[in-house]
Protein backbone atom coordinates (compact mmCIF):
# COMPACT_ATOMS: atom_id res chain seq x y z
CA UNK A 1 0.00 0.00 0.00
CA UNK A 2 1.03 3.09 -1.40
CA UNK A 3 2.47 5.52 1.92
CA UNK A 4 1.07 8.99 1.80
CA UNK A 5 0.48 12.33 3.34
CA UNK A 6 -2.49 14.66 2.10
CA UNK A 7 -3.12 18.08 2.93
CA UNK A 8 -6.66 19.69 1.97
CA UNK A 9 -9.13 22.24 3.00
CA UNK A 10 -12.89 23.24 2.80
CA UNK A 11 -14.99 25.90 3.22
CA UNK A 12 -13.00 28.93 1.88
CA UNK A 13 -15.39 29.69 -0.71
CA UNK A 14 -18.35 29.30 1.52
CA UNK A 15 -20.05 32.60 3.12
CA UNK A 16 -20.51 30.78 6.48
CA UNK A 17 -18.07 29.74 9.27
CA UNK A 18 -14.18 30.00 8.84
CA UNK A 19 -11.91 27.13 6.98
CA UNK A 20 -11.17 23.60 7.44
CA UNK A 21 -7.78 22.28 7.08
CA UNK A 22 -7.61 18.36 6.84
CA UNK A 23 -4.28 15.89 6.58
CA UNK A 24 -4.45 12.60 6.18
CA UNK A 25 -1.97 9.58 5.75
CA UNK A 26 -3.56 7.38 3.42
CA UNK A 27 -2.68 3.93 4.21
CA UNK A 28 -3.85 3.93 8.05
CA UNK A 29 -7.05 6.98 7.37
CA UNK A 30 -5.28 8.60 10.52
CA UNK A 31 -6.99 12.05 10.09
CA UNK A 32 -7.17 15.33 11.95
CA UNK A 33 -8.26 18.68 10.79
CA UNK A 34 -8.44 22.43 12.08
CA UNK A 35 -10.40 25.08 11.77
CA UNK A 36 -9.41 28.73 10.46
CA UNK A 37 -11.80 30.71 12.42
CA UNK A 38 -14.08 33.30 11.24
CA UNK A 39 -12.52 36.20 13.43
CA UNK A 40 -9.78 36.05 10.54
CA UNK A 41 -12.12 36.92 7.67
CA UNK A 42 -13.24 40.16 9.37
CA UNK A 43 -12.64 43.33 7.35
CA UNK A 44 -9.32 44.54 8.06
CA UNK A 45 -8.18 40.96 9.13
CA UNK A 46 -8.87 39.30 6.54
CA UNK A 47 -7.29 42.07 4.28
CA UNK A 48 -4.12 41.00 5.40
CA UNK A 49 -4.63 37.43 4.70
CA UNK A 50 -3.50 36.56 8.30
CA UNK A 51 -5.67 33.05 7.24
CA UNK A 52 -2.85 32.16 5.01
CA UNK A 53 -0.45 32.36 7.83
CA UNK A 54 -2.87 30.45 10.38
CA UNK A 55 -3.15 28.04 7.86
CA UNK A 56 0.95 27.46 8.24
CA UNK A 57 0.53 26.85 11.71
CA UNK A 58 -2.16 24.27 11.56
CA UNK A 59 -0.69 22.86 8.73
CA UNK A 60 2.38 22.47 11.13
CA UNK A 61 -0.22 21.40 13.83
CA UNK A 62 -1.49 18.64 11.73
CA UNK A 63 1.85 17.45 10.46
CA UNK A 64 3.31 16.87 14.20
CA UNK A 65 -0.15 14.91 15.07
CA UNK A 66 0.62 12.33 11.99
CA UNK A 67 3.97 12.32 13.02
CA UNK A 68 5.22 12.82 9.81
CA UNK A 69 8.60 12.44 8.86
CA UNK A 70 10.67 14.95 6.25
CA UNK A 71 11.05 11.89 3.53
CA UNK A 72 7.39 10.73 3.70
CA UNK A 73 5.74 12.27 0.56
CA UNK A 74 3.28 14.89 0.65
CA UNK A 75 0.87 15.71 -1.50
CA UNK A 76 -0.61 19.38 -0.56
CA UNK A 77 -3.44 21.25 -2.46
CA UNK A 78 -2.58 23.48 -4.97
CA UNK A 79 -5.22 26.32 -4.30
CA UNK A 80 -4.53 30.03 -2.71
CA UNK A 81 -5.20 28.87 0.89
CA UNK A 82 -1.58 27.03 1.06
CA UNK A 83 0.47 29.66 -0.25
CA UNK A 84 2.75 30.52 2.28
CA UNK A 85 2.25 26.54 4.00
CA UNK A 86 4.41 25.73 0.37
CA UNK A 87 7.23 27.86 1.13
CA UNK A 88 7.32 26.58 4.88
CA UNK A 89 7.14 23.30 3.92
CA UNK A 90 10.11 24.10 1.04
CA UNK A 91 12.04 26.08 3.29
CA UNK A 92 12.01 23.48 6.38
CA UNK A 93 12.57 20.10 3.51
CA UNK A 94 9.55 18.59 3.76
CA UNK A 95 9.12 16.19 0.56
CA UNK A 96 5.90 17.82 -0.89
CA UNK A 97 4.20 18.12 -4.24
CA UNK A 98 0.96 20.54 -5.42
CA UNK A 99 -1.48 18.74 -6.83
CA UNK A 100 -5.37 18.40 -7.22
CA UNK A 101 -6.38 16.52 -3.81
CA UNK A 102 -9.18 13.47 -3.95
CA UNK A 103 -10.14 10.95 -1.89
CA UNK A 104 -9.73 9.21 0.91
CA UNK A 105 -8.99 13.08 2.15
CA UNK A 106 -11.28 15.03 -0.28
CA UNK A 107 -14.57 13.66 0.94
CA UNK A 108 -13.57 13.50 4.93
CA UNK A 109 -12.41 17.11 4.61
CA UNK A 110 -15.46 18.11 3.12
CA UNK A 111 -17.76 16.15 5.39
CA UNK A 112 -15.94 17.83 8.39
CA UNK A 113 -16.30 21.36 6.52
CA UNK A 114 -20.93 20.82 6.53
CA UNK A 115 -20.64 19.15 10.43
CA UNK A 116 -19.01 21.88 11.67
CA UNK A 117 -21.55 24.50 9.25
CA UNK A 118 -24.82 22.52 10.53
CA UNK A 119 -22.78 22.90 14.50
CA UNK A 120 -23.24 26.49 13.66
CA UNK A 121 -26.95 26.61 13.01
CA UNK A 122 -27.33 25.65 8.68
CA UNK A 123 -29.84 23.66 8.31
CA UNK A 124 -28.77 19.52 6.78
CA UNK A 125 -31.84 20.14 5.18
CA UNK A 126 -30.77 23.28 3.53
CA UNK A 127 -27.21 21.44 2.31
CA UNK A 128 -29.35 18.62 0.86
CA UNK A 129 -31.66 20.90 -1.42
CA UNK A 130 -29.08 22.94 -2.86
CA UNK A 131 -27.04 21.44 -5.77
CA UNK A 132 -24.08 23.44 -4.59
CA UNK A 133 -24.17 23.55 -0.67
CA UNK A 134 -22.45 26.62 -0.33
CA UNK A 135 -23.62 28.87 -3.38
CA UNK A 136 -23.20 32.67 -1.88
CA UNK A 137 -26.66 33.97 -2.69
CA UNK A 138 -28.49 30.63 -1.10
CA UNK A 139 -26.69 30.95 1.75
CA UNK A 140 -27.66 34.99 1.55
CA UNK A 141 -30.89 34.15 1.81
CA UNK A 142 -30.73 31.81 5.31
CA UNK A 143 -28.38 34.80 6.73
CA UNK A 144 -31.37 37.37 5.82
CA UNK A 145 -33.87 35.05 7.58
CA UNK A 146 -32.17 36.06 11.09
CA UNK A 147 -29.73 38.76 9.87
CA UNK A 148 -28.78 39.94 13.42
CA UNK A 149 -28.00 36.30 14.73
CA UNK A 150 -26.16 35.14 11.52
CA UNK A 151 -24.34 37.62 10.09
CA UNK A 152 -21.81 37.41 12.49
CA UNK A 153 -21.03 33.87 10.97
CA UNK A 154 -20.42 34.69 7.78
CA UNK A 155 -17.10 36.01 6.00
CA UNK A 156 -17.16 39.98 6.50
CA UNK A 157 -14.50 40.47 4.76
CA UNK A 158 -15.18 39.71 1.39
CA UNK A 159 -15.82 42.19 -1.46
CA UNK A 160 -19.06 40.41 -2.05
CA UNK A 161 -20.38 40.64 1.54
CA UNK A 162 -19.44 44.33 1.34
CA UNK A 163 -21.83 44.86 -1.88
CA UNK A 164 -24.94 42.50 -0.41
CA UNK A 165 -24.54 42.21 3.08
CA UNK A 166 -26.61 45.31 4.03
CA UNK A 167 -29.30 45.16 1.59
CA UNK A 168 -32.91 47.39 1.85
CA UNK A 169 -34.98 44.29 3.50
CA UNK A 170 -39.07 44.91 3.42
CA UNK A 171 -41.26 43.28 6.04
CA UNK A 172 -44.81 42.16 4.86
CA UNK A 173 -47.67 39.49 6.02
CA UNK A 174 -49.67 37.30 4.22
CA UNK A 175 -51.52 33.92 4.06
CA UNK A 176 -50.27 31.06 2.40
CA UNK A 177 -53.28 29.45 0.84
CA UNK A 178 -50.40 26.21 -0.14
CA UNK A 179 -47.12 26.16 1.37
CA UNK A 180 -44.37 23.83 0.10
CA UNK A 181 -41.99 26.00 2.05
CA UNK A 182 -39.92 25.43 5.28
CA UNK A 183 -39.42 28.57 7.49
CA UNK A 184 -35.70 29.99 6.96
CA UNK A 185 -35.31 30.94 10.55
CA UNK A 186 -36.67 27.94 13.01
CA UNK A 187 -36.14 24.98 9.85
CA UNK A 188 -39.78 23.83 10.30
CA UNK A 189 -42.39 23.61 7.94
CA UNK A 190 -44.83 26.35 6.83
CA UNK A 191 -47.90 24.79 6.87
CA UNK A 192 -50.90 25.35 4.12
CA UNK A 193 -52.75 28.15 4.77
CA UNK A 194 -50.55 29.51 7.05
CA UNK A 195 -50.27 33.51 8.01
CA UNK A 196 -46.42 34.25 6.98
CA UNK A 197 -43.70 36.90 7.62
CA UNK A 198 -42.62 38.21 4.22
CA UNK A 199 -38.94 39.25 3.76
CA UNK A 200 -38.05 41.09 0.53
CA UNK A 201 -34.47 42.16 -0.96
CA UNK A 202 -32.82 42.45 -3.88
CA UNK A 203 -29.29 41.04 -4.62
CA UNK A 204 -28.03 39.89 -7.67
CA UNK A 205 -31.98 39.40 -8.36
CA UNK A 206 -35.45 39.61 -6.49
CA UNK A 207 -35.60 37.15 -3.06
CA UNK A 208 -38.29 36.42 -1.37
CA UNK A 209 -38.05 34.74 2.33
CA UNK A 210 -41.41 33.30 4.21
CA UNK A 211 -40.79 32.95 7.60
CA UNK A 212 -43.65 31.85 10.26
CA UNK A 213 -45.27 34.74 11.15
CA UNK A 214 -44.09 34.38 15.09
CA UNK A 215 -40.62 33.93 13.72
Amino acid sequence: MIKLIQIDDSGSGSLIGGTCIGAMRTETKEYYHEIIPIELYRPNIFDNKQYLEHAVEITKSLLNKLSVSKDEEIEVCRGYMFDRARVWLKENGYNHISTSIEDPLQTCVEATFESYTIGLGLPKQFLNYTKYPFHFHRLLRWVYADYENRYPLCKTGWKSWKKYGSLSVTTTYKRLPKSRYRCLKCGLPIEDNSSVKVLKYISNRPNIIYLHEQC
